[in-house]
């Protein structure tokens, strides 16, 4: 369906993704209690419809990346990494070692275990996109 979209089309589709992604990251902060204040568009990256990374100063002036798309939304201190291609690496291998202290926490359900899984493929995946060069020469 791509395919038969307009150029102008195709980047009005990738500006919706971005806006609920980044409407996403936000609503998700403000669940664990953080209100964001603003967002550092120019360290923050995106990739439609995969992920998109987000560099966002709280309300409290604390800052964090919170990244959200076709993955689960999830937030770290901006401390934990230089920039978003390295935030990225961490939450890689942060949802590695989750998925692990679930899998070994004992008796655990299906859901737990379909929720491991999943953090294992994103992982995976998110290290597959940390690992491209050419995504991170040029911003997008």
């Amino acid at each position: 369906m791509a395919d038969q979209l307009t150029p102008e089309q195709q980047e009005q589709s990738s500006s919706e993704w971005v806006r609920a992604q980044f409407q996403k990251a936000n609503q998700y902060l403000a669940e664990k209690g953080i209100l964001p204040d603003n967002v550092a568009v120019s360290e923050s990256r995106y990739l439609t419809p995969l992920m998109a990374i987000w560099k966002i100063t709280a309300q409290d002036r604390k800052q964090y990346w919170v990244i959200s798309g076709d993955l689960p939304t999830d937030h770290m201190a901006l401390s934990a990494a230089k920039d978003a291609r390295e935030a990225v690496r961490a939450f890689s291998l942060h949802w590695q070692l989750k998925a692990e202290q679930i899998m070994n926490s004992g008796a655990i359900d299906k859901t737990k275990v379909e929720f491991a899984n999943l953090l294992i493929n994103r992982a995976h995946g998110l290290y597959d996109l940390f690992d491209k060069e050419e995504l991170w020469n040029s911003s997008n």
